[in-house]
């Protein structure tokens, strides 16, 4: 393996946090942390009304076009699971121990420390855990979405990169 690639990689194997089947473990109080919760429906419900009128209308084409009743579940399953993000709201919480998102269906936990750059962009700022620009970091990193609080998120993605890498020793 090139140094080129050894700096690509992140395998600080150690830095992820583990937890116990059923057990949820809770991010420390001890130092700074930001929370907040994003919902996208609520944010313009113009937009939630015209989606879900167009998925209604997409699950009706199905039932339609094969007479299926179970297709129209399928259809009602696959389209409003694939844009769960939307219509559930997602709680971020950031910490100096981590990261932590919350979804309907997933809870994430990471540690600052699996991170090497980070992009940020109007909805939200994506932390990756390559150091160049890679095709797999929206596979391998995570997208924090701003919710009226883009300046307070990236103050503390700064701080918390910064202290990463000084204390990495890159």
């Amino acid at each position: 393996m090139s140094d080129k690639e050894k700096d690509q990689l992140s395998l600080d194997l150690e830095a992820s946090i583990e937890k116990a089947p059923g057990e949820e473990k809770e991010p420390s109080d001890s130092g700074k942390s930001l929370e907040w919760i994003c919902h996208p429906a609520k944010k313009n419900m113009r937009t939630t009304v015209l989606v879900t009128i167009f998925l209604f209308v997409v699950i009706g084409a199905v039932y339609y076009a094969t007479g299926s009743v179970w297709f129209g579940i399928l259809a009602v399953v696959i389209l409003f699971g694939s844009l769960a993000s939307f219509y559930f709201p997602t709680r971020y919480r950031l910490t100096e121990d981590g990261i932590f998102v919350k979804t309907t269906a997933q809870n994430l936990q990471k540690k600052w420390s699996q991170y090497r750059s980070y992009y940020m962009d109007k909805n939200g700022v994506l932390l990756s855990p390559f150091v160049r620009p890679s095709r797999l970091e929206n596979f391998r990193g995570v997208y924090l979405k701003f919710w009226y609080n883009k300046e307070e998120v990236m103050a503390f993605v700064k701080e918390q990169m910064e202290k990463s890498k000084s204390e990495g020793g890159e």
